[in-house]
C-alpha cells in the first residue's frame, strides 16, 4: 500500500515516477490566468495567519464549508480567524475524494512542510506553526510565488484600472514578472442598464472622456485598451455564459447605446446584438495589438438570489451551465478570420459535455500560422481536478495535438494555490507513463520527456511570446 502523499503521489509506474521527477518536476511555472492581487504583491505583503491566506476570498472551501453544515458566520462572517480556520479543518475529513483533499494537504507539504493530515486534532498545531511561518519574510507574498518557481504571472484586470500596482512591481525589478489582462466584462454588460451606467461614469475618469455617444464609448475604451498595451498587457480574456454572435449594424448599435444612455431597458434582442458588437470590437482591438485573447465560456453564475443580495458575487454561488456553445462560438471566429482578424485565442469550456465540441473547434481555425495558435485551454473551475484535468487531456490528444497544449494554470485568487500545478503535471505524467508500459507508446523517454516540459512551461512561454523569462529548462533536467 503506497503512503498518502509521498514522493509518487499519483504517479502508478515506474515510467510514470521517472518523468515527473526527471523532467516535469523542477520546471518554472507561467501562470497566464489568475485573480491574485496585485495591490498585495506590490506590497509583498505578509498575511498575519493562515486564515488570511487560505480561507479569504476562496469560494471552493465556503461551498464545502456550508454542504458540512457551518454556520456562515464561520465562513465570510464576524467569527475570528482561529474560528473560521478550526471550522474548516473539521471539514477537511468530509473532503475526502473532494480535489479540495488534495489540494488542502499538498499546499501544507510544499509551502509549510506540514505532513499532519489536518482535521480538528490538528488544527490547532496547524494553525500556529503555518501562522508563525507567514510571518517571516520568507513567506511574504513574492516569497511564497519564489518558493512554487513562479516565473510570471496575469492578473485579471477591468479596464478602468490604473495599474498602479503593476507598475509599482515593475519598478522593483523583481524576478517573477507580474502583467495585467485586459478583462471588460463590465463594459459589455448592460443586463443591468442602470448599473452599467454606473460603470460607464469610472469609465469617463480612467479615460478622461466624457461618454454620450457609441462613438465617445469606443474611444474611451481603446484608451483603456491601449494604455493597458502601454503597460506591458498582452493578454485579454472574457467571462461569459457563451460566445454571441448575432448579426449587427454600427447604426443599430449607436441606437441601443442611446437608448441605455437614456436608461431604456434592452429588449433580449438589443442585447445580445450589443454584446456581439462588443466582443468583435475587442478581438479587432486585441489582433490589432498581437494580444491573445481568452473566453471563459459556460458558467452559470449568482444562482442564489438571496445569497447574491446577501454576500455579492463570487462567493461560491455558481454552477455548471448547460449553454448551447458551438454554433455561435464558430459563427464569431469564422467572421475575425474571414476578415484576417483573429488573434491567438484560448477558449475555455465549464461543461465537460462540451469537451469534444471545442477539443474539435480549435482545428477549425488553427491555420498554421502559429503553432497551436488557437487553444483549448486547462481545465477550469469545477473540472481542475483529476477526472476533469484527464478527460480533457485525453479528448484533446484524440482530437488535436496535445504536445501542442499551453498547460495548466491557477485560475485563483490564493497565493498557496500553486501545487495544481504540480498535481496537472503528476495526472499528465501518469498518462504517458502508463501508455509507455501498455506499449501504446514507444519507450522514447527523452522525446516524451521534452514534450512534458513543453506542456508545462515551453509552450506558454512561446505562445505568448514571453522570452524575457529566462530559461526554460532546469539545469538538472537531463534533456
Amino acid at each position: 500500500m503506497k503512503q498518502f502523499l509521498d514522493e509518487n503521489f499519483l504517479l502508478s509506474n515506474a515510467t510514470a515516477e521517472r518523468l515527473y521527477h526527471e523532467y516535469a518536476k523542477d520546471m518554472p511555472i507561467i501562470d497566464y490566468h489568475n485573480h491574485l492581487p496585485p495591490n498585495e504583491v506590490a506590497a509583498d505583503k505578509n498575511f498575519e495567519n493562515i486564515t488570511r491566506v487560505w480561507l479569504n476570498g476562496d469560494h471552493y472551501k465556503w461551498r464545502a464549508m456550508r454542504t458540512n453544515g457551518v454556520d456562515e458566520s464561520y465562513i465570510t462572517g464576524d467569527k475570528s480567524d482561529w474560528e473560521k480556520f478550526n471550522a474548516w479543518s473539521a471539514t477537511v475529513p468530509y473532503t475526502l475524494r473532494n480535489p479540495l483533499y488534495h489540494w488542502t494537504h499538498l499546499e501544507l507539504q510544499r509551502y509549510f512542510g506540514i505532513t499532519d493530515i489536518l482535521n480538528a486534532d490538528t488544527a490547532k498545531k496547524v494553525y500556529d506553526e503555518t501562522s508563525a511561518l507567514l510571518q517571516t519574510k520568507e513567506y511574504s507574498v513574492r516569497g511564497l510565488l519564489e518558493r512554487m518557481k513562479v516565473k510570471l504571472i496575469c492578473t485579471t484586470d477591468d479596464p478602468v484600472d490604473n495599474l498602479e500596482y503593476h507598475q509599482q512591481i515593475k519598478k522593483d525589478n523583481w524576478s517573477v514578472k507580474v502583467l495585467p489582462a485586459f478583462r471588460p466584462d463590465k463594459a459589455m454588460n448592460v443586463d443591468d442598464v442602470n448599473t452599467f451606467n454606473n460603470y460607464l461614469t469610472g469609465l469617463e475618469k480612467a479615460a478622461d472622456i466624457s461618454i454620450s455617444t457609441y462613438n465617445d464609448y469606443l474611444a474611451a475604451l481603446k484608451k483603456r485598451h491601449d494604455y493597458f498595451a502601454a503597460n506591458h498587457c498582452s493578454v485579454s480574456d472574457h467571462g461569459l455564459e457563451e460566445i454571441y454572435a448575432e448579426d449587427y449594424t454600427a447604426t443599430e448599435i449607436a441606437g441601443i447605446f442611446a437608448k441605455i444612455r437614456s436608461g431604456g431597458a434592452l429588449t433580449v434582442e438589443e442585447n445580445r446584438k450589443f454584446k456581439s458588437a462588443m466582443l468583435v470590437t475587442f478581438a479587432e482591438w486585441d489582433w490589432e495589438k498581437g494580444f491573445v485573447q481568452q473566453y471563459h465560456l459556460g458558467a452559470l453564475r449568482n444562482n442564489n438570489s438571496r445569497m447574491l443580495k446577501q454576500l455579492g458575487p463570487d462567493t461560491g454561488w455558481d454552477s455548471v451551465g448547460d449553454f448551447s456553445q458551438a454554433r455561435a462560438l464558430a459563427k464569431f471566429l469564422d467572421r475575425l478570420d474571414r476578415d484576417n482578424k483573429l488573434a491567438k485565442t484560448i477558449i475555455y469550456n465549464l461543461n465537460p459535455a462540451d469537451n469534444e465540441l471545442f477539443a474539435t473547434m480549435i482545428g477549425n481555425f488553427n491555420d498554421g500560422t502559429a503553432a497551436g495558435k488557437i487553444q483549448w485551454g486547462s481545465s477550469w473551475w469545477f473540472l481542475d481536478q483529476k477526472d476533469g484535468m484527464t478527460k480533457q487531456i485525453n479528448a484533446l490528444s484524440n482530437m488535436g495535438l496535445l504536445s501542442k497544449f499551453i498547460g495548466m494554470l491557477t485560475d485563483s485568487r490564493s497565493f498557496l494555490s500553486f501545487p495544481r500545478h504540480e498535481y496537472f503535471r503528476r495526472l499528465l505524467c501518469n498518462m504517458f507513463g502508463e501508455e509507455v508500459e501498455n506499449g501504446e507508446l514507444p519507450n522514447d523517454i527523452e522525446w516524451i520527456g521534452k514534450v512534458i516540459q513543453d506542456i508545462c512551461f515551453n509552450n506558454a512561454k512561446n505562445y505568448f511570446n514571453w522570452q524575457q523569462i529566462g530559461e526554460a529548462t532546469p539545469a538538472a533536467v537531463k534533456a
